[in-house]
C-alpha cells in the first residue's frame, strides 16, 4: 500500500477526479495519497489462522484464502526454505488449480515447490538462516521490480493503463 523504493504518484486523472471533488482538500489528498496495489498477506488474519486451524485443518489454511481470494491475473509469492511446507504447498496446488501464477522462494533442494511453482527460486544454501537471510535481497528485488513496472511515472507504465479503466487501483 505504500512506495518501497519509489514516490507511486496518482496519475493525473486520479488526482484531477480529487482536486474536482474536494477542491483545497483534494489537491492535499492527491499530494499524499500514493499508487497502491493490492496485495494480501496469508499470515496477517490471525484470527481466521487459529479458527481454521482449530476447525478444519491447519495445512489448509493458506490454501483456503488462496481459493477463496485469488483471481487469475494474481500471483502468489510462496516462501519455504524446505519447498516442502505443507500449509505453503497446498496454498500453491489451490493457486495452479485456479490458474494463478506462483513464484516459489526455497532453498537448494527446492523440494515440491519447485517443482509445482511458475517460477522457483532456489538459492545454494541449505540451512534455514542462511537461506532466509538469502531470500531477503530476492524478494527487495522482486518488490522494485513490481513498482517499476506500475510506477514508472505519473502517466506511464502498468497502473496508469489501469486507472485508465483497463482494471482497478
Amino acid at each position: 500500500m505504500k512506495g518501497f523504493m519509489s514516490k507511486r504518484p496518482l496519475p493525473s486523472n486520479r488526482r484531477s477526479l480529487l482536486e474536482s471533488v474536494f477542491k483545497e482538500e483534494g489537491l492535499y489528498l492527491a499530494d499524499h495519497l500514493q499508487g497502491g496495489l493490492p496485495a494480501i498477506s496469508l499470515v496477517s488474519h490471525s484470527a481466521f489462522l487459529t479458527a481454521y486451524s482449530n476447525d478444519v485443518a491447519a495445512d489448509m489454511v493458506f490454501a483456503q484464502q488462496v481459493y477463496g481470494l485469488a483471481k487469475t491475473e494474481d500471483v502468489l509469492l510462496a516462501i519455504s526454505t524446505s519447498g516442502n511446507s505443507g500449509n505453503v504447498v497446498r496454498a500453491v496446488q489451490v493457486a495452479r488449480a485456479l490458474g494463478v501464477s506462483t513464484i516459489g522462494l526455497t532453498g537448494s533442494d527446492g523440494g515440491k515447490l519447485a517443482e509445482l511453482c511458475t517460477v522457483a527460486i532456489r538459492v545454494p544454501w541449505d540451512k534455514t538462516p542462511d537461506i532466509q537471510e538469502r531470500h531477503l535481497p530476492i524478494y527487495h528485488t522482486l518488490c522494485m521490480m513490481v513498482e517499476q513496472e506500475f510506477f514508472e511515472g505519473e502517466d506511464e507504465g502498468l497502473l496508469a493503463r489501469v486507472n485508465e479503466g483497463e482494471g482497478y487501483v
